[in-house]
């Protein structure tokens, strides 16, 4: 893929994750924008970090529920960087509330979940698709969860969110074409701080017969943001390891 010399915004690039779409990308030879909500320090951390990949990388920070915050975000990375061709909506907030917990299911909690999650994307994307639709290119990639295939995950908000940023892409990619492209990576069970004390009954039942890495996850974006994906728009690719085959 040639991905040199591009431009990348990584909303949630200070997270885990984040850093390591932030670096797959910075690998190809892409410049960074990581984006951060509140940890300033962690974010610049990244950026200093990405200039091992010959690359420039600056943060800037953005709540991407704000429309304001938003735009400005876009504008201040095109003068910063003088284009943006690609855009990962990786922002993301969960609270683990059981399904069955509907009284913990707080309109409050369903509300900060589906902000961040799906409004946010829907915010940044048409932010960002009129600049590239201007320019004549552009990719934008969504990160959704293997929640959002069917009923599982960590609440019933968070997966209605993650169902809903699926939906978006696919409507975001009739909208925006042809000169953009929108695709979505919906990744299953991460090895992380977060999933180290799952059930191995978790592990055994993935058909691979493990969890995923975060650089997995992040290849995966690479390639839906390189060439090799030219002639795909409005795609779920599921990196999960057959955690939910349809």
């Amino acid at each position: 893929m040639d991905l040199k010399g591009k431009v990348a915004v990584v909303t949630g690039g200070n997270g885990g994750l984040g850093q390591r779409i932030c670096h797959a990308l910075a690998k190809e030879g892409c410049h960074i924008a990581v984006v951060y909500a509140a940890s300033k320090a962690q974010a610049e951390g990244v950026a200093k970090d990405l200039s091992k990949h010959q690359v420039s990388a600056a943060a800037f920070q953005c709540d991407v529920t704000k429309a304001d915050q938003v735009n400005k975000l876009v504008d201040d990375v095109v003068k910063r960087f003088g284009s943006l061709d690609i855009f990962i909506n990786d922002a993301a907030y969960n609270k683990s509330i059981p399904f069955k917990d509907l009284d913990g299911l707080t309109y409050e909690e369903w509300t900060k979940i589906i902000d961040i999650n799906l409004t946010g994307p829907m915010l940044c994307i048409k932010a960002v698709g009129p600049v590239m639709k201007k320019q004549g290119s552009g990719r934008i990639v969504n990160i959704s969860s293997v929640a959002g295939l069917g009923p599982t995950g960590s609440s019933i908000a968070y997966a209605v969110s993650k169902a809903g940023l699926i939906h978006l892409t696919k409507c975001m990619a009739v909208a925006l074409a042809p000169e953009v492209l929108v695709n979505c990576v919906a990744p299953g069970p991460i090895a992380s701080a977060m999933t180290v004390n799952l059930p191995d009954s978790i592990r055994t039942t993935l058909p691979v017969g493990r969890l995923g890495r975060g650089d997995e996850v992040a290849d995966a974006v690479a390639y839906l943001a390189g060439e090799q994906a030219a002639f795909t728009t409005g795609e779920i690719l599921d990196v999960n390891g057959g955690a939910w085959i349809d």
